[in-house]
């Protein structure tokens, strides 16, 4: 993917081993192609460190900066060194007009992300719906601001169900669960988080 010297001189970065090219929680308006070398991905959750992917030659990153306005939601760092197209928003849009094949190519690669995503979703539901329920805890709780945050029972039983596809007895027994074990409490139609240590802590074993 990418290899027109053009495109390179005029979007290019070098990138050493070892350099962090942007770290969770960042903001940010490019996203990257890679094409020399690898990038490892991780994420922070329960205080730990975890690898996502370590992508190679073809691979890209950061594409939702792009899309949405949304802070950084990994780390990338370079595995060895690298060459990498980096584009912003106009600069991608310029680039695919004139390289409709990178277009094609990147479309193609986030139908797989997305159906590989989804297997993995149903492997670890059927093995572990109890630290998918925690996970999908952390991050609500995450985007509202962690201690302190509350969330509405009913919805997140609803959001929960629908997304992980597990029944709504069964995320109801595991929220009840997590209320018994100091991680939050539940008082009428409100979550409340008590412990978000605890809570990172279940997710380990989706995460690790």
């Amino acid at each position: 993917m990418a290899e027109d010297t053009g495109l390179y001189q005029k979007f290019g970065r070098s990138v050493d081993p070892g350099e962090t090219i942007f770290e969770e929680g960042d903001s940010g308006d490019q996203m990257f192609i890679i094409q020399d070398g690898q990038v490892r991905i991780t994420k922070k959750i329960g205080g730990r460190e975890h690898t996502y992917a370590v992508l190679g030659k073809g691979d890209f990153f950061g594409e939702m900066a792009i899309v949405t306005n949304a802070k950084r939601t990994a780390t990338v760092k370079a595995v060895s060194q690298c060459r990498l197209l980096c584009f912003n928003r106009e600069g991608f849009l310029s680039m695919i007009n004139k390289n409709p094949k990178i277009a094609l190519n990147i479309i193609d690669k986030l139908c797989r992300r997305l159906q590989n995503s989804n297997m993995q979703i149903q492997h670890l539901v059927r093995k572990n719906g109890r630290a998918l329920v925690a996970l999908n805890l952390y991050y609500a709780f995450k985007g509202e601001g962690e201690q302190g945050a509350v969330l509405y029972f009913d919805r997140t039983l609803e959001d929960m169900s629908l997304n992980l596809d597990l029944p709504r007895e069964a995320i109801k027994s595991h929220l009840e669960d997590f209320e018994r074990s100091g991680i939050v409490s539940l008082t009428g139609n409100r979550i409340a988080l008590t412990d978000m240590e605890k809570l990172g802590a279940l997710t380990e074993s989706v995460s690790g």
